[in-house]
């Protein structure tokens, strides 16, 4: 990093604090370090009070594995090894329960549910350990994108230069407003309430996805912690008509819902915290980089917390964008690296947008054909072995979820909204 009229500059700076902001920067790092340069890594320092969790799946976890982080994050964390989906829909046709073992891919596990307040806290002590990066304790207040660098300034007063920006910014990203990347939103009819609670009955590392025609209500697995051996978070989505009334209730009331819609199967519930609502939006932008700036995690794309999806696409984007990076001999000069990147990251961020939208339509729908498709899927997938392991290994990120992105995925929604 070099200074010149009081304008610090550098060849690649990361911007944002998320998890994904964070794993970035470690990832980036090291392909800085690479090229005999350093990172410039602006972020405001703050503990983490997210009550949420994150399902973190095995390619994930390898990824995480070769950064050198996981030992830290598994400590914090419970396996899931097992998916189980139950039709609650309580409609005239209904699907069998659907087992998804992580045993018949020949694993332990899928992956490990992890507290984002944790994740977050061993992902900053080893930011901290990084010699190589440069840290800027602040937001960025300002953006002009000229001369093939983009200026950032900073709300402590420094500007910084780089030649490449990462946009680790989240939803409502300044970098991807300021590069002029414009972006598809939409909304559901749907709210989603985050929380975590106890239980008298073990979990298994069984998480449990109930398909009600509100959505989707998945309980997971969460580590023990003094005090409370049995715990899971849920994931509970509900009608928005429902959310104040729901939200109104006390602990005692909540619990005792909570456990007649899973049936007792994990004994006596007892809320941990309250819960928090999150109104249920997608989007995606369309183009992943352009004018130096590149979109990872939220930036880039959001999804409704369904499918464990959002996080580990999001560690994708980084582990693409770094190898590109990598690939590149001068890091002032990153069109090609960009543009490669923006090509390349298409095609996954379509079909698992894709995927998860048209799992969530088709449970609103009340259109019998689309009932009819949605538990003869749930059906076969029961039953049928070869296609339960191809359908694993789609939801882990081995495969491509459905055939052709750019047709199929618009094809499908579409015919949903028809469906509405």
């Amino acid at each position: 990093m070099t200074t010149g009229s009081n304008v610090l500059e550098t060849s690649i700076a990361c911007v944002g604090g998320g998890i994904v902001g964070l794993v970035a920067a470690l990832r980036l790092s090291q392909v800085t370090a690479h090229k005999g340069e350093r990172l410039a890594f602006i972020a405001l320092q703050r503990p983490s009070t997210d009550p949420r969790t994150t399902a973190i799946l095995a390619p994930s976890i390898a990824r995480l594995k070769e950064l050198g982080v996981w030992d830290d994050i598994e400590a914090e964390s419970a396996p899931l090894k097992t998916m189980r989906l139950i039709d609650g829909s309580n409609r005239l046709l209904r699907a069998p329960v659907a087992d998804f073992r992580s045993t018949e891919l020949g694993q332990d596990q899928f992956g490990f549910n992890v507290p984002n307040a944790a994740m977050v806290d061993r992902l900053e002590k080893r930011i901290a350990a990084d010699t190589n990066i440069d840290r800027f304790d602040a937001l960025v207040d300002g953006i002009e994108l000229e001369g093939g660098k983009a200026v950032l300034s900073l709300s402590n007063g420094q500007v910084l230069a780089a030649h490449t920006v990462v946009a680790a910014d989240g939803r409502h990203s300044k970098l991807r407003e300021a590069a002029g990347i414009t972006t598809r939103q939409w909304r559901y009819p749907q709210t989603a309430l985050v929380l975590s609670f106890t239980h008298t009955l073990d979990h298994e590392g069984i998480s449990t996805e109930f398909h009600r025609k509100t959505g989707p209500f998945t309980q997971v697995p969460l580590p023990p912690k003094p005090g409370a051996p049995r715990r899971s978070s849920l994931v509970w989505v509900v009608d928005p008509g429902e959310v104040d009334d729901l939200m109104a209730a006390d602990n005692a009331a909540l619990a005792r819902c909570i456990e007649q819609i899973m049936g007792s199967y994990l004994g006596k519930v007892t809320l941990e915290v309250r819960p928090q609502a999150i109104e249920l939006s997608g989007m995606t932008a369309n183009r992943f980089a352009a004018q130096g700036v590149a979109l990872v995690g939220e930036a880039a794309h959001v999804f409704p917390p369904i499918g464990a999806q959002g996080f580990n696409l999001g560690l994708r984007d980084v582990m693409a964008l770094a190898q590109a990076l990598e690939d590149t001999p001068d890091l002032t000069h990153t069109e090609r690296a960009l543009t490669a990147y923006d090509s390349g990251r298409r095609s996954d961020v379509l079909t698992r947008t894709g995927g998860v939208d048209l799992l969530n339509r088709s449970l609103l729908s009340n259109f019998l054909p689309v009932q009819a498709a949605r538990v003869a899927g749930l059906s076969a997938l029961a039953h049928l072995s070869p296609l339960r392991k191809l359908a694993m290994k789609a939801g882990l990120g081995d495969s491509p979820l459905l055939p052709s992105p750019s047709s199929v995925v618009e094809k499908g929604r579409a015919a949903m909204r028809r469906w509405q």
